[in-house]
C-alpha cells in the first residue's frame, strides 16, 4: 500500500488526490496494477490509483482521443474492472468544436466520474472482486 511511500506523481491532480487519501487515512495503491489490452497491438495500461475496495481511479486533466479510445477498449476487454475518472474539469469539451464534454462521454460509455477529488462515497463502497487472471 502507498500511504507512507514517497512517490513522484505525474500531475498536480494525482498529487492532490494522493494527499486527500492520505489525510483520510485511506490505504491505496499507486500505479501498481498492469492491465493488458489490445487494439492493433498488445499494450499495457497502468491505472493511477486502486482503492482498498478494488475501485480503479484514473485522474485526468486532459482526456485525449487516444485516452478515450484506450478506455473503451479496456472496458470492452475487462468489464470486471471498475474504472472511474477524476477530472480537473469534467465539463471541458472533448475538443475545440465538440458539443460533448468529458462528463457526457463518461455518461455515454458508462463510466463514473467526479470533479477534482475522489468522492467519499467511492471510498466507502463495498469491496469489489477483481479477477486478477485478466490483468498482468
Amino acid at each position: 500500500m502507498a500511504t507512507t511511500k514517497v512517490h513522484r506523481f505525474r500531475s498536480g491532480l494525482e498529487e492532490r488526490n494522493a494527499k486527500y487519501l492520505q489525510k483520510k487515512r485511506v490505504k491505496f495503491e499507486y500505479e501498481t496494477l498492469k492491465v493488458q489490452w489490445r487494439d492493433m497491438r498488445i499494450r499495457k495500461y497502468t491505472p493511477d490509483f486502486i482503492l482498498p475496495n478494488g475501485i480503479i481511479v484514473e485522474t485526468k486533466g486532459r482526456f485525449t482521443l487516444p485516452d478515450r479510445n484506450k478506455h473503451k477498449w479496456i472496458q470492452e476487454l475487462h468489464p470486471e474492472l471498475d474504472i472511474r475518472f477524476v477530472f480537473s474539469n469534467p465539463y471541458q469539451r472533448l475538443n475545440k468544436g465538440a458539443k460533448m464534454t468529458y462528463a457526457d462521454w463518461c455518461n455515454y460509455y458508462g463510466f463514473m466520474f467526479a470533479k477534482e477529488v475522489i468522492p467519499h462515497d467511492w471510498i466507502k463502497e463495498r469491496k469489489k472482486k477483481i479477477c486478477l487472471n485478466s490483468v498482468v
